[in-house]
């Protein structure tokens, strides 16, 4: 199934969300793409003693016209890109209208506070929710510093890709989060980076049960040569593209977080063995969104290509 080339991307008025718009229009620029942005709200009650049905609901007249305020900004902020670009209000849940968007769109994109904290607004449950349940592959942005500065005209974002790092465990969705990778470090011209954890002698790795004399060499080894046969495989299929291998102590989590710090984006599939299993369900895959320095590309089963 071929996906439509627009980035969707949720806005909200935020410094994380112009950030994360930012990001998305110099991926949109960069591969010929345009963009859709969406500001989604929710009319709310409140219970009101006094009245004699119990609830007050709120006049939603004022709500939807900040909201169109927000897009307004946000497009006087890439005007000037060189990106076709179109703008809607929507009404609901952010991270449900941004769910059911996505089976429209080629990528979707959204912002964090990053390093745990996300904001109240659109980007706190959307950016947890959307990775997991979105129809379209997702690139969740941290908010770095200075992010929220106005960038210059003409599209100068800055937003660039350089190296890109993708947890690679063996299991099927982790080598669809490699074709993933592979596929962005084409786009970018980007340098990619394999890398696979060992989580033995990390305290509280899946191998943590071993016993004490095993060969902790030899499983460096074997899990490199796993780690090998599959990147191998990749390079074949990619016009000779060179991809690094590292192989080291540590759990996904622990080992991208770590990455994110000297990467430009992080390719991660949604369900996998060790620290990748339950991506977006489990704690482990949580601290990998919660933490990254960088971009993160979610791969989840619902937007992997079918066959």
């Amino acid at each position: 199934m071929t996906r439509p080339e627009i980035v969707l991307v949720g806005v909200d008025g935020s410094a994380p969300s112009l950030h994360a718009l930012d990001w998305a229009v110099a991926y949109a620029k960069r591969v010929g793409w345009a963009l859709h942005m969406v500001c989604s709200y929710s009319l709310p009650s409140f219970t009101a003693a006094s009245l004699d049905g119990g609830y007050a609901a709120l006049d939603d007249t004022a709500i939807q016209e900040g909201a169109k305020s927000v897009l307004i900004e946000a497009q006087e902020r890439v005007v000037d890109s060189g990106v076709p670009i179109t703008a809607a209000v929507a009404t609901g849940d952010a991270a449900g209208v941004l769910v059911e968007l996505s089976k429209d769109y080629g990528l979707a994109v959204v912002g964090t506070r990053g390093h745990g904290g996300f904001t109240e607004r659109l980007l706190g449950t959307v950016s947890s929710a959307l990775p997991a349940h979105a129809a379209c592959p997702v690139v969740v942005v941290p908010l770095r510093p200075h992010a929220d500065e106005k960038q210059p005209a003409g599209g100068g974002t800055g937003r660039t890709v350089h190296r890109i790092v993708v947890g690679v465990d063996g299991s099927p969705s982790a080598e669809v989060a490699l074709r993933a990778a592979v596929g962005q470090a084409k786009v970018w011209d980007a340098e990619l980076v394999a890398v696979a954890g060992v989580p033995v002698g990390s305290g509280a790795g899946v191998l943590a049960w071993l016993p004490a004399q095993i060969d902790h060499e030899q499983v460096l080894a074997d899990v490199k040569a796993g780690l090998d046969v599959i990147v191998d495989r990749f390079e074949a299929e990619a016009d000779g593209m060179k991809i690094k291998r590292i192989v080291l102590d540590g759990t996904g989590a622990e080992l991208l977080t770590e990455f994110s710090t000297a990467a430009d984006l992080l390719v991660v599939g949604s369900r996998g063995r060790g620290g990748f299993r339950g991506l977006l369900l489990g704690s482990t895959s949580q601290a990998v969104l919660h933490h990254a320095s960088c971009p993160v590309l979610v791969i989840n089963r619902k937007s992997q290509p079918e066959g």
